[in-house]
């Protein structure tokens, strides 16, 4: 009975927080298709929902990025961990050891956006084997040193707080990784390759779901498996993902809850949930109209919370630097760096385009590392990139800075 009382607390918890008119949450009336209350979803009294691989990979994530803050790494291992090969020990997990998937293969590797675009592609795995090599051979080896203009080292916060590990330029190289990893792994494979109509649709896969025919041994179909995929690249690591309560990683999770907690987006992660709960629904009542009405839905709410917290990073390193906080404000600009980053993976609904594209995004790159990077940024610098982001995606900067 205790369960059953937590859970049902919860849920009330989970819709109370997340109930907004500001979202964007339509879906065609009459449709006939009702979301259930948990995304729980049986054929022949067993579950047909499985994503084990994205929580496989969520979970190589988490032990990769915190290895790039262990100084006694060579970039050797890293490399390792990051393109992962079957049986080799790069993990403190046996299971993830065992696992034939790693993370660079699914960085920008979407079907829409890179299946005829290899060279971004290419480009974009490029940036992030830069950041491992320089995190391994240039900010390890000056660990203990006082990071200046031009030389990397740590930082202090002020009052006791954090040491920060930046390169020449300012920039926490962990933090471009991990946050960029939230745009070109995690949302790129959900908005641009799983809940795409290409994908989901691929080869015999809409007449097979129409028809109930399942993979070979397994009890979904294909479509609810890809389905299914996308949604465990947000939810993979969820005590119980059928009902999440998020924060359970630390990458799009923790801040689609963080994004929520704002009073300015209250509402976006109960969208979120119900537009996956009504999307898979959708799909074994065969109603693949209200379907691809709910990967629009998914696409700008998550699209939105990386850009939300682009700004909020930004607007909070400018003020940390009038403070005279540097390293936190350089912690602060990094993260926001990362979220720039991955704005370059988002997806306007209704399009087959990023709010911001790859150009776009290099763009702010260049300009935020332009001369000695986040040590001489400038106000005008932050605050215009800030009122581009937030312009584009209709909120405020005062919004996302709060």
């Amino acid at each position: 009975m205790k369960n059953i009382f937590v859970a049902a607390t919860l849920t009330a918890l989970f819709l109370t927080s997340c109930s907004s008119d500001d979202v964007n949450t339509s879906t065609p009336d009459n449709t006939g298709v009702t979301a259930p209350e948990t995304y729980i979803f049986k054929r022949g009294g067993e579950s047909s929902v499985s994503f084990g691989g994205q929580t496989t990979r969520i979970l190589m994530a988490e032990e990769f990025v915190s290895a790039l803050k262990d100084n006694t790494k060579s970039e050797t291992d890293l490399n390792a961990m990051f393109t992962h090969v079957e049986g080799e020990s790069d993990f403190t997990d046996t299971d993830l050891n065992a696992s034939g998937k790693n993370i660079r293969s699914k960085v920008a590797a979407s079907k829409d956006y890179f299946s005829a675009n290899i060279t971004v592609s290419n480009e974009i795995k490029a940036d992030f084997d830069a950041w491992i090599a320089e995190q391994a051979n240039i900010v390890f080896p000056n660990w203990t040193t006082t990071a200046t203009s031009g030389v990397a080292g740590q930082l202090q916060q002020f009052n006791g707080g954090s040491t920060r590990y930046i390169n020449a330029k300012g920039l926490e190289l962990n933090q471009a990784v991990a946050k960029g990893l939230i745009g070109g792994l995690m949302a790129d494979q959900m908005l641009n390759n799983y809940l795409s109509i290409t994908v989901l649709d691929e080869g015999s896969n809409k007449a097979n779901n129409t028809n109930d025919i399942v993979e070979d041994g397994k009890t979904y179909t294909s479509m609810e498996h890809k389905w299914d995929e996308a949604y465990g690249y947000l939810y993979g690591t969820e005590l119980d993902p059928s009902f999440p309560v998020l924060g359970a990683d630390s990458f799009l999770n923790t801040y689609l809850k963080q994004v929520d907690a704002d009073s300015d987006f209250s509402g976006t992660a109960n969208a979120v949930f119900e537009a996956f709960k009504l999307g898979r629904a959708a799909i074994v009542a065969k109603n693949y109209v209200v379907r691809d009405a709910q990967a629009q839905i998914i696409r700008e709410n998550i699209s939105k919370v990386i850009a939300v917290r682009a700004v909020h990073y930004l607007q909070s390193g400018k003020t940390k630097i009038a403070e005279g906080d540097m390293a936190a404000a350089f912690h602060q600009l990094s993260e926001g760096f990362g979220f720039i980053y991955s704005l370059q993976f988002t997806r306007k609904p209704n399009t087959n385009a990023p709010y911001f594209s790859h150009n776009d995004v290099q763009a702010y790159v260049a300009e935020l590392m332009t001369g000695n990077g986040f040590w001489d940024v400038s106000n005008e610098t932050l605050d215009t990139i800030s009122e581009e982001i937030a312009d584009r995606f209709n909120f405020s900067v005062a919004q996302a800075a709060n």
